[in-house]
């Protein structure tokens, strides 16, 4: 009798601690994106991201994607202010703020994946652009670039002085610069201003990335793509995180979720730009597009206008205290080792 007693009231006490005791929350990392639904970094990144946090983290910490909190130049606010706990942003956006960032996007001439690009722009970062503070007021957990941004024109261009005049469309940054010694006009359009302004004459053409022959509809009326092995120039993006929502997780949980962060998140952001790429040609050619290779001379002439830029840009950035010549070649070399390395594919996770 005893015994059952002891047994009940041991019964008991457990279910009243049960009653009492803390119950631990998931915690949840709420995304602002501001690509379509369809975009990639909805489809890869976004699902792909929140599925390694939660085995990271047992799941007590999950992702939730929030679409049209803002403008895309509004982002880089939106987390500072804690209105979302990550977002992506786009440098390019930001004139003035980011110039150490232009570092990926001069051209290269070789033919690499935005994967490993991706992979090498983060190393470079951690290692010379992260010391400049840029972003200040918000963690970065990843760095990336878009896939080889080539011009997309009405009639077929076969060589850079085809273009001279023309009215094309250009997003900032490199891209202009490149345009502005092209002897370009250069028109600054949001990529999806692109189908109605060529559709009704306004531009002749588009420096854009691959990707938007499809998503943008560009293929349909920009049908002839002037190309060049890296692409004219690349884009700079990256994934930032409010600072404070480190104070709702555990140290435990941060290391977790900064260990599948980083390069992993970083290439992860690469692949998808690569996986658009091909849909986007894909697509073009299902429509009947051309592609034409730049000439050799070109490509020289290419190689000179590139030199200068960076030089400028070098003069331009020394004030932040960075050594960019150092920077660059660094970033280079790692672009080669990060080709040769394991790509993220067989860890994507596909919505």
């Amino acid at each position: 009798m005893k015994h059952t007693n002891r047994l009940m009231i041991g019964a008991v006490a457990a279910f009243g601690l049960s009653l009492t005791a803390p119950v631990l929350a998931q915690q949840t990392i709420t995304v602002s994106t501001w690509g379509g639904p369809n975009h990639g970094i909805n489809t890869i990144v976004w699902p792909t991201w929140k599925a390694w946090i939660e085995e990271a983290t047992e799941g007590r910490v999950t992702v939730e994607v929030v679409h049209d909190m803002g403008p895309p130049a509004a982002q880089m606010e939106i987390v500072a202010d804690g209105i979302a706990d990550a977002s992506w942003i786009f440098h390019g956006h930001m004139s003035g703020r980011f110039e150490l960032t232009q570092l990926p996007e001069f051209p290269t001439f070789e033919a690499f994946s935005s994967e490993a690009a991706s992979a090498a722009y983060w190393r470079t970062y951690e290692e010379y652009l992260a010391q400049a503070e840029e972003h200040r007021g918000v963690d970065v957990m990843a760095m990336g670039v878009h896939g080889p941004g080539q011009i997309f024109t009405r009639d077929q261009v076969d060589s850079l002085d085809q273009l001279s005049g023309k009215r094309v469309r250009v997003g900032g940054g490199v891209m202009s610069d490149l345009a502005t010694a092209m002897q370009v006009s250069g028109v600054a359009l949001p990529p999806t201003g692109v189908y109605e302004a060529a559709s009704q004459g306004v531009i002749d053409g588009a420096m854009l990335t691959l990707e938007g022959l499809r998503s943008f509809r560009v293929a349909e009326v920009l049908p002839h793509t002037l190309t060049v092995d890296g692409g004219f120039y690349r884009g700079s993006f990256a994934i930032v995180m409010n600072p404070m929502f480190w104070d709702q997780v555990s140290p435990e949980d941060r290391e977790a979720i900064e260990a599948v962060s980083g390069e992993d998140l970083s290439r992860l952001f690469g692949y998808m730009m690569d996986a658009m790429d091909e849909r986007g040609v894909a697509f073009a050619e299902e429509q009947g597009n051309t592609f034409t290779e730049a000439s050799d001379e070109d490509i020289e002439r290419l190689r000179e206008v590139t030199d200068e830029l960076i030089a400028e840009w070098n003069d331009a950035v020394q004030s932040r205290g960075i050594d960019t010549e150092a920077a660059l070649e660094h970033f280079r070399e790692q672009l080669a080792l990060a080709t040769e390395g394991e790509s993220i594919a067989d860890r994507v996770v596909r919505q």
